[in-house]
């Protein structure tokens, strides 16, 4: 995660003085970096005023919307949760996010375990397995077992909400 913090009071007066910072930092790490953006703002406009306000003006992160006034300890936070993950759960926990199905990522994070990730599949490959696993293919004549539409069922299952294709896989979201 990436975000560009800005002077507020230097960006009121016609300035943009900023820097892009990478999360997670160390608490101490990004309070330094505040005090310099704000420093390089105090001298910019008129030194006899101190700058204490600052806000988001760009960011860079995949899994998440960053607000302007978002709390940038918070962000930290959740930058450094994120790190700590697997690929696996990093993964899962932002496709819940960036599809709205929880609201933060304490919440991302307990829903991890409710979500089934079909690696390289389709819709039909679902509605395969579906069947498969609700009823005995093998005891039906053939001439029924190969007409079933698999991809018309994949297409049906797709519509209880429950399902997400996102580059090449199947999300299945239990919750």
């Amino acid at each position: 995660m990436e975000i560009y913090i800005t002077d507020l009071a230097a960006y009121n007066n016609g300035h943009l003085i900023g820097e892009w910072v990478s999360l997670p930092m160390s608490k101490n790490d990004l309070n330094l970096k505040i005090s310099e953006i704000l420093l390089r703002g105090t001298e910019v406009c008129n030194k006899d005023e101190i700058h204490e306000e600052f806000f988001i003006t760009d960011y860079e992160c995949d899994f998440m919307e960053i607000g302007e006034y978002d709390d940038i300890y918070n962000l930290n936070d959740i930058a450094a949760k994120m790190e700590r993950m697997n690929e696996h759960f990093q993964k899962i926990t932002k496709f819940l996010l960036s599809n709205n199905l929880v609201n933060n990522l304490n919440k991302a994070i307990e829903e991890v375990e409710n979500v089934i990730i079909h690696k390289n599949s389709t819709m039909e490959d679902i509605a395969y397995e579906f069947v498969n696993e609700h009823y005995d293919i093998g005891s039906l004549a053939p001439i029924i077992a190969n007409a079933i539409d698999y991809q018309k069922i994949g297409r049906e299952l797709s519509y209880d909400g429950r399902y997400f294709e996102e580059d090449g896989d199947i999300y299945e979201y239990l919750g």
